[in-house]
């Protein structure tokens, strides 16, 4: 993520191109164009200046649960103010934390992280998390379900 986001206005196009990409990362600009009626080269060209913005990426998304990490948890960090740029980039490093963001509240940063089961879970939490620098306490949430994910930002007019 950007650290200082550019809003760059999506016409129609956009959103739809957009959102048959999220619905198929895969679909060939040529299925997409003929279904929306413009030659092959507007919706590559739409296509490469939404990447080149940072505004699209098109990745395949694993899900942690059928790929052998069912345990997922929420975690709130509390840390020093003056580390705070520092532990955030130190969580952000460890390989099961798959989102770390800094947020205003009750913690300094959330960070959700992936596990193989309950031990791997505590491992992470005593032998990696308290070692980071600035962290002076957590909070773990872990995850029984997940009733909604959703990848699919930017299709509706702002």
């Amino acid at each position: 993520m950007s650290k200082n986001p550019e809003r760059v206005p999506l016409d129609d196009l956009d959103r739809r191109l957009m959102e048959v990409l999220q619905a198929d990362g895969r679909r060939p600009f040529t299925e997409i164009a003929t279904a929306f009626g413009v030659p092959e080269s507007t919706i590559r060209a739409r296509y490469k200046a939404m990447v080149d913005r940072g505004m699209l990426k098109v990745i395949a998304v694993a899900d942690p649960l059928k790929v052998g990490y069912p345990l997922m948890a929420m975690i709130g960090v509390r840390c020093t103010p003056a580390a705070l740029l520092n532990t955030a980039a130190a969580l952000e490093a460890l390989p099961e934390v798959s989102y770390c963001v800094i947020v205003a509240g009750a913690y300094d940063l959330l960070i959700e992280v992936v596990c193989q089961d309950n031990d791997a879970l505590l491992a992470f939490l005593t032998d990696r998390l308290r070692a980071i620098e600035g962290v002076l306490e957590t909070e773990t949430f872990v995850y029984l379900r997940i009733l909604k994910q959703n990848y699919e930002w930017g299709t509706t007019p702002a």
